[in-house]
């Protein structure tokens, strides 16, 4: 009988199942809905929400569908394992109904609140307790509704992240882990447990949080209700959870200090783990609770996150035509100018504020338009090159906070698709990369696997998983795209001022 692990990945964009064979690593079958991207409301300025019903819904079809395709027996799922896009804020009754759509990680409406808890507690406590500004995190998303909307508040039985949610509608449990509420920014590293001093300049009750377990460790069982649902057995055990950060970095293999993983779906980011607590003065990048974390052994992740990056690349698709052109063809198109895309550079900061300039709302730019010379082409390119030198704006913070930034990895996913975002990537960061064929629904399935028990230790859990490729820079274009990057912190820097 075969042992296999279901892994989720509750996206922004998308919800991804996949169904893992423990033995072998390899994937019997895996399915992402919907085929088009999940909507974002924002109903105001700087707002991003989305239904959780909505993510149920996709965990339904796409459980059902891995369910057919693999063929699935009876006694052969051994446990599931979610992974979740972080900082978002579910709130539900003592019912466990959804009191208001979610607050999701791009939404920056909770940023007075955040800097405001900054510098009212000060300096001295956030940075070596909290790693971080309370800024936009869940915790001032909370904040946000108990000022705003005090009807809501007055109903909550639990907040949770969009995992905990998910978990609950599978189990019944209402659970969240200390990586979860470290990414909230509920976390006191220092206690190595949840900031009173948080929850009290707030004025937010301790029991509106969850029960905080490993990330690996048991979190409930498939109800017999839900089983019915969606296909599977009852008493399938949930054996791990993670945001989607940490969950991809775990799917990679980066568990150790000085490793680093990298996305970019519609958000860019790099994670990088120490085995101690880094943080940034200025809080632009933030450290949170790794997977395998233990107050034995310590283990962070520092994260550095560009809101503009996958969604820029898809409103620039959508601005040249929308499902008449498919990514690959919009990559060949760009790589036909010259690196720099001939002076034309993309600011790419359009989605809601963005920690790594503190919070601000800087916007997105299209700079040094020649109306006699650029066309789509060089629009594309400099899409790309402005992702990327965004991201390298973060790893020079990064690099200020002692982290070693050499070697990264990468699923060959999203923008990692592109030879030319590639390109870019390893030149302007001067970095080797590593590509990989996985995605946080592997990562989750393997991270169920740990927390089951079927691999002994972390590292085990990653047999069959392919290296694609090695990449390592051209002395030759190193120069070229400083260029590319110098011309483009220009063009920041006067947007800035």
């Amino acid at each position: 009988m075969r042992k296999l692990l279901i892994g989720y990945d509750i996206g922004s964009s998308s919800v991804k199942a996949t169904v893992l064979d423990a033995d072998t690593g390899k994937v019997v079958s895996s399915q992402g809905l919907p085929k088009v991207e999940m909507p974002i409301h924002s109903l105001q300025k700087d707002w991003a929400e989305q239904d959780p019903e909505m993510w149920w819904k996709y965990i339904v079809e796409t459980t059902r569908e891995i369910v057919k395709s693999a063929n699935i027996q009876k006694g052969e799922v051994k446990a599931i394992g979610i992974s979740y896009q972080m900082h978002g804020l579910v709130l539900v009754d003592k019912d466990h109904q959804v009191i208001r759509p979610s607050i999701i990680w791009c939404d920056s409406r909770a940023v007075s609140y955040g800097n405001q808890a900054f510098e009212a507690l000060g300096s001295e406590y956030c940075l070596p307790h909290l790693l971080n500004s309370p800024g936009n995190f869940t915790a001032s998303k909370l904040k946000w509704v108990k000022e705003n909307e005090p009807d809501n508040y007055s109903k909550i039985h639990k907040m949770m992240l969009p995992g905990d949610y998910i978990a609950m509608k599978l189990t019944g449990d209402i659970l969240t882990s200390e990586s979860g509420l470290s990414e909230g920014v509920f976390w006191d590293f220092k206690a190595n447990g949840i900031s009173q001093n948080l929850l009290d300049y707030y004025g937010i009750d301790k029991s509106l949080l969850p029960k905080a377990v490993p990330s690996f460790s048991l979190q409930g069982e498939v109800s017999r209700e839900v089983s019915e649902l969606l296909g599977i057995e009852a008493g399938i055990p949930i054996t791990y959870r993670a945001g989607d950060q940490p969950n991809n970095a775990f799917s990679l293999n980066v568990l150790n200090d000085g490793e680093l993983a990298t996305t970019a779906g519609t958000s860019g980011t790099v994670y990088g783990v120490a085995n101690k607590p880094l943080y940034d003065p200025k809080s632009r990048v933030n450290t949170f609770v790794h997977v395998n974390h233990t107050k034995e052994n310590p283990s962070y992740g520092v994260l550095l996150c560009i809101n503009g990056t996958g969604i820029l690349n898809s409103w620039v698709k959508r601005l040249l035509g929308g499902e008449n052109i498919s990514y690959p063809e919009m990559n060949e198109m760009a790589s036909q100018v010259p690196i720099g895309a001939e002076g034309l550079s993309f600011i790419p900061f359009g989605n809601g504020v963005e920690r790594i300039m503190e919070n601000r709302h800087i916007g997105a730019h299209l700079n040094g338009i020649n109306l006699l010379k650029h066309n789509q082409k060089h629009i594309l390119r400099a899409t790309q090159e402005g992702i990327v030198a965004s991201l390298t704006y973060g790893f020079d913070i990064m690099k200020a906070m002692g982290l070693n930034l050499n070697t990264v990895k990468a699923g060959h996913a999203n923008m990692f698709l592109s030879p030319l975002f590639r390109e870019t990537f390893i030149h302007m960061n001067e970095v080797a990369l590593e590509l990989y064929d996985t995605d946080g629904s592997q990562g989750a399935a393997r991270g169920a696997g740990v927390g089951l028990g079927i691999y002994a230790h972390a590292a085990d859990a990653f047999i069959g998983l392919e290296k694609i490729a090695s990449l390592e820079p051209s002395p030759s274009k190193l120069e070229m795209y400083k260029e590319v990057y110098a011309n483009w912190l220009d063009n920041l820097e006067n947007h800035l001022k």
